[in-house]
This record gives C-alpha cells, sequence and structure tokens, in this order.
C-alpha cells in the first residue's frame, strides 16, 4: 500500500515539472485572440459601467462597496 502512495506522489509531482512558458511558444500567446482583452476600449466602458454601478473607488480592483462597508 505505501509503494502506490510514493508512486503515485513520485508520479503527482513529476507532472508539474514544466512551469512556464517556453520562448518558441510566446508567438502563439501573442495573437489577438490569445488576449483576455480583446477590445480595450471596450473593456475601459465595461469597467466604468461597474464601476457607476458599484459606486466604489476601484470598481472591481478593491474589496468594499460605495456604502462603506467591507
Amino acid at each position: 500500500m505505501t509503494r502506490v502512495y510514493v508512486l503515485s506522489l513520485a508520479l503527482l509531482l513529476s507532472s508539474c515539472a514544466e512551469w512556464g512558458v517556453e520562448p518558441w511558444e510566446r508567438d502563439l500567446l501573442a495573437k489577438p485572440e490569445m488576449q483576455l482583452v480583446t477590445d480595450p476600449l471596450e473593456a475601459g466602458l465595461d469597467d466604468h459601467i461597474y464601476f457607476s454601478k458599484e459606486a466604489s473607488s476601484g470598481g472591481a480592483s478593491f474589496g468594499g462597496g460605495g456604502c462603506g462597508c467591507n
């Protein structure tokens, strides 16, 4: 039973050995369709609408609301 645990732990740890993006993969991630925000103007308008509805400073980036509660 201990062998199964050790083997599964070794398999789990070895599967996370590669972190980050390799230099030859960066060109694929730089394409416009891979961006989180594809249209900066639309994102700015969405942030403004969210900020106006929340009535708080920072909108999505801060915790708490316009009432003063956290």
